[in-house]
């Protein structure tokens, strides 16, 4: 029996300062795809889309966070039941006590949350929150596994790394941001996936608060679809099959990168001996706002 799932990377802007005129949108979004892609099984929407993308105040204020679950997630779970959809609905800043995070939750079509992931790597010193300290992965029955990540994740090849030594198949990545760098995470986004041999998908937002280019990437590092800067739903029916084929023979049928990580096994040093153990991270300054890279911006050539 093939595992073949119908994806849809809800690439949309969220209604700015307006979590309820949000929901409803998103509710629209996915009565609209269910109508024009019936085959979808799965929609991923856009980090903090949930926040109506509300900025983290400094030191991360219980008051910018919701539980999990609460009203905002009762009503996501409502509404994947309803349509009978797997639903990542993005991201939120989730509210623990007196933490906050920035969370994903998995959403099954019988309405109950079957996974939450916490952001490993805020965007710091922009994105003021807690960091998680755990990686997720889900099963799809009779289809797969599938991980989490959230935007900045993807600047670390041991996430997705991680996600895929756990077993997942498909990497889906929620993702906020308009700075001048999404040209270079087009690229990740493609990288993970041949590093990898997994599907990619990166769900970016669009509007006031992200740039778009959403993508989905085969196992091959093929890329199957790419978004401008509008609003749009990238859709396509991956094969998990495929994923078992590249990983057995190899990317293109040549590279079997995992077999060579189990048969010629490597202790890399920066895990074994620990990041803070390398002179050039020790030589590093602190995490702060940079406004100039000169040294004295004052003294100006003459």
């Amino acid at each position: 029996m093939s595992r073949n799932i119908g994806i849809a990377a809800v690439q949309m802007a969220a209604i700015p300062h307006d979590v309820p005129a949000t929901l409803d949108k998103i509710d629209s979004l996915v009565e609209q795809t269910n109508i024009i892609l019936p085959w979808v099984d799965l929609l991923c929407f856009p980090e903090l889309v949930l926040d109506a993308l509300a900025i983290f105040v400094p030191g991360g204020s219980p008051a910018e966070g919701q539980p999990i679950p609460g009203p905002i997630t009762d009503r996501l779970c409502s509404l994947a039941a309803h349509h009978h959809k797997w639903l990542v609905p993005g991201s939120m800043s989730e509210r623990d006590g007196n933490d906050v995070y920035n969370t994903s939750i998995v959403i099954s079509p019988s309405g109950e949350i079957v996974a939450r992931y916490r952001k490993i790597f805020p965007w710091r010193p922009h994105e003021i929150c807690k960091a998680g300290d755990s990686f997720t992965v889900f099963d799809i029955p009779e289809v797969g596994r599938f991980g989490l990540c959230i935007c900045y994740d993807m600047w670390f090849p041991e996430v997705a790394r991680t996600l895929s030594w756990m077993g997942a198949e498909v990497i889906l990545q929620p993702s906020a941001t308009q700075t001048s760098d999404r040209p270079m995470e087009a690229v990740m986004i493609q990288a993970n996936a041949i590093f990898n041999q997994c599907y990619y998908i990166g769900v970016n937002a669009t509007g006031q608060f992200g740039g778009g280019r959403s993508m989905i990437v085969d196992p091959n590092g093929n890329v199957l679809q790419q978004a401008d800067q509008h609003e749009c739903v990238l859709s396509e029916i991956l094969d998990l099959d495929l994923v078992s084929i590249v990983r057995e023979y190899g990317t293109l049928g040549l590279c079997q990168t995992w077999k060579s990580l189990r048969d010629d096994p490597v202790t890399f040093p920066p895990y074994s001996q620990g990041i803070t153990a390398s002179p050039m991270v020790k030589g590093l300054g602190p995490m702060a706002f940079r406004h100039t890279l000169l040294p004295d911006e004052s003294q100006s050539p003459e």
